[in-house]
């Protein structure tokens, strides 16, 4: 098998193997690292695949991408990341309303970023063992990365994470799940701002080489392949067993998404795949429309965050977009170079016609109001007595919205309905919390509140690294 190499969206780095991809996080020349090339699975392959459990498959769909690890150690990472969920099949699909839902909140934090981050956070371990070095984790969350990435990590040796938030913009739950996380090495920053002021410090930050190298930072945002390469995997897991349900060759997908991270992985599962197997991948937004202005008219301008209930989609620039854009330029490096460097100048760009049909191949979109998110969540709970919380319900709507006559539409449901309680009881009325969300109520927690700025938190960094 010829070896995997990543290269960078903005082509200004020499090719890298998978274990320097990751601990890379974002390339060094400001770009995002993607495979050189990603691998059709033949039929004769994916007839072997179809009857693997979750972590089988997760271990062939990774030994493409992941091929400097042996593949023994390679199924132990696996098998230790989903040992902590509870669902025997790590991503279980049910069928509930017309559509199916694929369930991805089974795991410590519910939600689906687990899926990927209790992956990472065992390969940066493995990682760092092996070259006897360590890491200062930086992210930015919208809500459910920050818990997530804190509880793949919490206590390991080697690695310290520093976690930005938008203070009292994540929910009450998201909040106490990060921060009453004691750990010594987990650090809690609220800033004051939005996800967008987040994102846009820890891009910068990770742009200052000097100051990536000297304080070893690592990224966990899906701006790290290990991530987007970990959720690929249940796309494929959900195809299989849709497909075999239904007696079907062909499979839509419907993902409620702001940073582009999660529709990308479905946009390289259809790559895997093969052509006629992942059809429609239906790309759901909430108020906040910047990428369903993008798929339906070429229009990717940003304005003003809405803060709604889906606080997790409340972004405008996604991290992951410039991944998608390297393909739809023809992987050509320096278009992708001048197209970023005009978006961070005007805020904006726009496509000609012609790669707006491309586009549209590719995917459809839908944005989704507060009120219908409201009413999904009361319509579909009355008919199926199944719960969405606010980011699933979004998801769905657009789902029943863009059904393609006899073909099954599978609907990504990426955190469990407790994490969001004010919404969904508004809706359906007062609902229980989960065991493990209650179980946070009244816990002790830490957290700085800090302004949105880079030196600031620059600053805060040097401070504890350096104590």
């Amino acid at each position: 098998m010829k070896k995997m190499n990543y290269i960078s969206t903005r082509g200004g780095i020499n090719p890298v193997g998978f274990k320097e991809a990751v601990l890379m996080g974002l390339a060094r020349d400001g770009g995002l690292l993607l495979p050189s090339e990603i691998p059709v699975v033949d039929d004769r392959k994916l007839a072997q695949w179809q009857d693997l459990s979750y972590q089988e498959l997760a271990l062939e769909v990774m030994s493409f991408f992941a091929d400097d690890i042996p593949r023994g150690d390679l199924e132990s990472i696996i098998n230790k990341s989903y040992a902590t969920f509870e669902h025997p099949e790590i991503t279980p699909v049910v069928k509930r309303g017309g559509v199916y839902v694929l369930e991805l909140f089974h795991g410590p934090t519910l939600a689906f970023k687990d899926v990927a981050l209790q992956f990472l956070g065992n390969v940066f371990e493995y990682l760092l063992a092996e070259t006897n070095s360590y890491m200062n984790i930086l992210g930015a969350t919208s809500g459910d990365t920050g818990s997530a990435a804190i509880y793949g990590v919490r206590g390991k040796e080697r690695i310290n994470i520093f976690i930005l938030h938008p203070y009292k913009r994540v929910s009450p739950i998201q909040e106490l799940q990060m921060t009453s996380v004691l750990d010594a090495n987990v650090f809690n920053i609220a800033i004051k701002g939005t996800f967008d002021d987040g994102q846009a410090i820890v891009k910068s930050i990770f742009n200052d080489i000097e100051f990536k190298d000297q304080y070893c930072l690592g990224a966990v945002n899906s701006i790290n392949w290990a991530r987007i390469l970990a959720q690929v995997v249940y796309y494929i897991y959900a195809y299989f067993k849709v497909a075999r349900a239904e007696s079907c060759s062909k499979v839509d997908f419907s993902v409620p998404t702001g940073n582009f991270g999660d529709i990308f992985a479905g946009y390289v599962a259809r790559l895997m795949l093969g052509s006629g197997k992942i059809g429609r991948l239906v790309l759901a937004t909430n108020d906040n429309d910047i990428l369903a202005r993008f798929i339906n008219n070429g229009d990717y301008s940003t304005k003003t965050v809405v803060h709604t209930s889906s606080p997790s989609m409340d972004i405008q620039l996604a991290s992951n977009f410039e991944r998608y854009l390297y393909f739809l330029l023809d992987c050509d490096p320096l278009k992708v170079t001048e197209t970023m460097l005009r978006m961070g100048q005007t805020g904006s760009l726009s496509m000609p016609e012609s790669l707006i049909k491309r586009i549209q191949n590719d995917f459809c979109a839908q944005s989704v109001s507060e009120n219908e998110v409201t009413a999904i969540i009361k319509e579909f709970y009355e008919k199926t007595q199944y719960l969405l919380d606010p980011h699933t319900s979004v998801g769905v709507r657009a789902g029943l919205d863009n059904m393609f006559p006899g073909r099954p539409m599978v609907c990504l449901s990426t955190a469990h309905p407790g994490k969001f309680g004010e919404a969904v009881n508004r809706a359906v009325g007062e609902q229980d919390l989960p065991p493990a969300l209650h179980a946070l109520i009244g816990k002790q927690t830490r957290c700085v509140v800090l302004p949105a700025d880079k030196s600031t938190i620059k600053q805060f960094i040097k401070k504890q690294v350096d104590a």
